[in-house]
C-alpha cells in the first residue's frame, strides 16, 4: 500500500462556499454562525472502500511563528456512495456509517476558523482508502492517519483561509 508520500492524487474536493486557496466566508467562523461548509468531491478511485476528511491549520497561533497543527474536524469511515457533506452538516445527518473524531477542543463535530492572529490556512483533506477503518471512540486525527497509514488510494486537498475582523 502506498506511504502519505507515495499516493497519486486523482480525488477532487470543492465547495460552493468558497474556491481553493480563498478566504472563508464568515458565517462558516466563529466571527458567524461557526456552520461546517458544503463540501463535494469527485473521482473516487474504483477500489475506495472508505473516505477520511480531516480538516486543520498548519499556522496555529500565528502564522509568522507557527508551533502546532490545529485540528477542526475529524470524519473517517465515510462510505464510498456519498459524493459529499451539506452545508451546516449535523451528526445525525452524516453519511450513514460515519464516524467522528474529535478536534483540539476534545469534541466530535465542525469547529470553525478562528485564528488568534494573522491569516491563516484552513485544510480540507479528504483520502480514498482501500479499507473500512476499525471503529474508534473519539480517535484523535493522530489516531486516524496511523490507521489509514498504507491505505491511502488518493488524496484531494481544498484550501480556504480567514483572518478575523476583529
Amino acid at each position: 500500500m502506498l506511504t502519505f508520500s507515495e499516493v497519486d492524487t486523482v480525488l477532487t474536493l470543492a465547495s460552493s462556499g468558497f474556491n481553493n486557496n480563498e478566504v472563508m466566508p464568515s458565517k462558516y467562523t466563529c466571527e458567524g454562525e461557526d456552520i461546517s461548509p458544503p463540501l463535494i468531491w469527485d473521482d473516487v478511485p474504483e477500489a475506495t472502500k472508505s473516505l477520511v476528511l480531516i480538516m486543520d491549520d498548519p499556522d496555529a497561533p500565528d502564522p509568522d511563528a507557527p508551533k502546532m497543527t490545529w485540528v477542526h474536524w475529524v470524519l473517517y469511515n465515510i462510505p464510498v456512495s456519498a459524493t459529499g457533506l451539506a452545508e451546516n452538516v449535523s451528526s445525525l445527518a452524516l453519511p450513514p456509517g460515519t464516524e467522528q473524531g474529535q478536534n483540539d477542543w476534545r469534541k466530535t463535530g465542525y469547529k470553525g476558523p478562528c485564528p488568534p492572529i494573522g491569516r491563516h490556512r484552513y485544510f480540507h483533506k479528504l483520502y480514498a482508502l482501500d479499507t473500512l477503518l476499525p471503529s474508534m471512540y473519539k480517535p484523535t486525527k493522530a489516531q486516524v492517519e496511523v490507521a489509514m497509514n498504507g491505505h491511502i488510494l488518493s488524496v484531494a486537498e481544498l484550501v480556504g483561509t480567514y483572518q478575523k475582523s476583529r
